[in-house]
């Protein structure tokens, strides 16, 4: 399928459409029931986290997005589309996943950002001026161009992972899904990774879901949260309510306390004696 053929009208986005949409979601792990009638639906445009304890279901949650895995019952749709009836690389054109850390692998930072076009050629695909353009649209709004010939094992954790969003930037879709984006980076790191997020929202627009551990980080750059429990939907609201119906420190067995300071606000969690 060449470039413009995705653009025919069966496949228009549905402007009321939520960005992502689960219906009555149900999946098993080995005939287990694991995820049962979950229905969600996340708004276009904003910074939604996706929280919880280890083992609840969130990553899941991302494979049930992109296609990864498949669910015993209901659907998944981008922009009001269902994804069943997608192939890899036309899903891979609306909905862009960085998936958890693994072992960089033996290649430059420019030849990374390039793997964000296989969705519009596959792997023998020739760059072409539009692609090229893509990529270093992608390099500059992650801030990488220093280091975009090196290798990328040699990076530090932040810089790859710049790498790794630059490659997704690439892939040119209108919602990014980040499973994990800060595991293995230093406090530092996290906070630029976090502001670069957050800068891909509000300056292009750019509709963010992300999985992610720390509270704190979830608290601060999110405007939106999902709290997961053993498969289900605890609550999806604005990071306000949430925190006002204590649904986090119901799952979390955590006490949430905010400190306010003249550089803003910060969380701070104590376990329940």
């Amino acid at each position: 399928m060449n470039k413009r053929s995705f653009h025919h009208p069966k496949w228009a986005p549905d402007p009321a459409a939520p960005a992502v949409e689960l219906a009555s979601i149900s999946f098993s792990y080995d005939k287990k029931p694991f995820i049962q009638d979950f229905s969600e639906s996340f708004c276009a445009g904003s910074i939604t986290s996706i929280v919880g304890p280890n083992g609840c279901g969130k990553s899941t949650l991302v494979k049930l997005m992109d296609g990864l895995l498949h669910a015993q019952s209901g659907s998944a749709l981008i922009e009001g589309i269902d994804t069943h009836i997608m192939t890899a690389r036309q899903r891979a054109r609306r909905l862009a996943v960085l998936p958890q850390a693994s072992r960089p692998p033996t290649m430059s930072v420019y030849d990374l950002v390039a793997c964000g076009r296989y969705p519009y050629h596959g792997h023998q695909g020739n760059l072409d001026p539009e692609d090229r353009e893509k990529i270093e649209e992608a390099i500059a709004l992650a801030g990488i161009e220093r280091f975009r010939d090196h290798d990328l094992r040699h990076l530090s954790g932040g810089e790859r992972q710049k790498a790794y969003i630059a490659m997704v930037l690439a892939q040119d879709t209108s919602i990014v899904v980040l499973d994990e984006p800060t595991t293995y980076l230093d406090i530092k790191a996290c906070h630029e990774l976090m502001s670069l997020i957050t800068r891909l929202n509000t300056e292009i627009g750019k509709t963010i879901i992300m999985v992610i551990h720390d509270l704190d980080l979830a608290l601060r750059y999110s405007q939106r949260l999902l709290v997961m429990d053993k498969g289900s939907n605890v609550m999806h609201d604005t990071v306000e309510e949430v925190l006002a119906s204590r649904a986090l420190e119901s799952v979390f067995k955590m006490r949430i306390r905010e400190y306010c300071s003249e550089e803003g606000i910060a969380h701070v969690l104590f376990p329940h004696q």
